[in-house]
């Protein structure tokens, strides 16, 4: 069994909704854009990204 350490492409932030993806080209996260509008958020929040709720970084395959 082999197990490989994941990294989240994507987040959202509890508090404003702030949503962003993670983009390979530029190597840093980036805003989402819905329907034409960027999800910012408020510029103020001290964000607080729920990457450990639903995402699971240990993936576990077998060989």
């Amino acid at each position: 069994m082999a197990t490989t350490i994941r990294k989240p492409r994507s987040r959202t932030c509890e508090l404003c909704g702030r949503q962003e993806a993670w983009n390979d080209e530029q190597g840093s996260w980036q805003i989402v854009a819905e329907d034409g509008e960027r999800a910012v958020g408020n510029p103020h929040c001290i964000h607080e990204w729920d990457i450990t709720g639903s995402f699971t970084p240990i993936e576990r395959t077998d060989a």
